[in-house]
């Protein structure tokens, strides 16, 4: 048998030679971009040495407010809530929470900040540190996330009263960190009256 000399072999021939050396060049660059993106994600001296604190961020009447993960025990969706009778106004009321009674606070009212009004959004910030325990209100959820503390400045002098006597810190950002220890032991938010 005769070998097939078309003109078109030779084509054949250098068109699957290019491909070859076409994925070999795409198959190397890929290799340097995966490279550069292990690079980027790794994090720098500075981030990795920068001491930290997780916060879960959460919206009360358009700005952003933070809490250490530390003291949040769950978040929990708003249902059922019971207003209760003579009670300051920042006590927003009652819930159940898989058969456990917990008191519900509205910092909005407590800081004195415009009030939106309950959605489907609204969710419940529970608080403990072992020998106190509540819930606060808040509009909505953004998410968890890490602020070095280098980025917590004292309040600012516009902040002044109440929102104050609650307040770690503001990031550059304008994140509010409260400071969830105050917020547990503060004589003004634990109530121990009796009602005859």
């Amino acid at each position: 048998m005769k070998p097939d000399m078309s003109p078109e072999k030779p084509k054949r021939v250098r068109t699957g030679k290019s491909a070859a050396a076409k994925d070999m060049a795409t198959d190397a660059g890929n290799a340097i971009l995966l490279e550069r993106a292990r690079l980027l994600a790794q994090p720098t001296e500075e981030a990795a040495a920068a001491p930290a604190i997780e916060v879960v961020a959460l919206l009360l009447a358009y700005e952003t407010y933070a809490i250490e993960t530390f003291y949040v025990r769950e978040v929990y969706p708003l249902k059922d809530l019971t207003p209760l009778p003579c009670t300051p106004d920042f006590v927003a009321g009652i819930v159940n929470v898989r058969g456990q009674v917990m008191s519900v606070i509205d910092l909005k009212q407590l800081f004195e900040l415009p009030a939106k009004g309950l959605t489907d959004l609204n969710k419940i910030v529970i608080l403990s540190d072992g020998t106190m325990e509540f819930g606060i209100l808040a509009d909505s959820i953004l998410g968890v996330r890490n602020i070095p503390l280098h980025e917590i400045e004292s309040g600012l002098p516009t902040l002044s009263g109440v929102r104050q006597d609650y307040l770690k810190g503001i990031t550059a950002e304008g994140v509010v960190v409260l400071d969830a220890a105050q917020l547990l032991h503060n004589e003004n938010i634990v109530i121990h009256e009796e009602v005859t």
